[in-house]
């Protein structure tokens, strides 16, 4: 959606309920650099939910129950957060950077991130949607 307000151009690039919101909250804006190829973080979750903006290349993208999906450069996307196991934000391009901004919205005193142990992989294979075949 495009609203302008005088000389003014407001463009909405995500409108997202979060199924919750810790309370008490603490938010952190990042930017994350990805260099070519790169995987990213290893499977993980947030304390909270996660909203992000591309800015320049290409990130595989995949939640717990959902299919991969490449972000690309202007769109944005968010993770509910919580119990959801974020498994890849790597770097789709191998000749080029990648650059998100992320907000992260957490429980004050515990880590925003939190890496998945194995073990609770295997356990949760079944929520992780099918793999892509080469």
């Amino acid at each position: 959606m495009i609203e302008k307000r005088g000389g003014i151009v407001l463009t909405s690039l995500l409108h997202q309920i979060p199924p919750f919101l810790p309370t008490p909250g603490e938010a952190m804006v990042m930017t994350v650099e990805l260099p070519p190829g790169d995987a990213g973080t290893p499977p993980h979750r947030h304390s909270g939910p996660v909203f992000g903006y591309m800015l320049e290349g290409e990130m595989v993208f995949e939640l717990e129950g959902e299919p991969e999906r490449i972000i690309r450069a202007g769109e944005a996307f968010w993770e509910p957060g919580g119990d959801v196991i974020h498994y890849q934000a790597g770097n789709n391009l191998a000749d080029a950077w990648s650059r998100f901004v992320v907000v992260m919205v957490g429980v004050p005193g515990e880590p925003m991130l939190t890496i998945v142990e194995e073990e609770e992989l295997l356990a949760r294979r079944d929520r992780r949607a099918p793999r892509p075949t080469p």
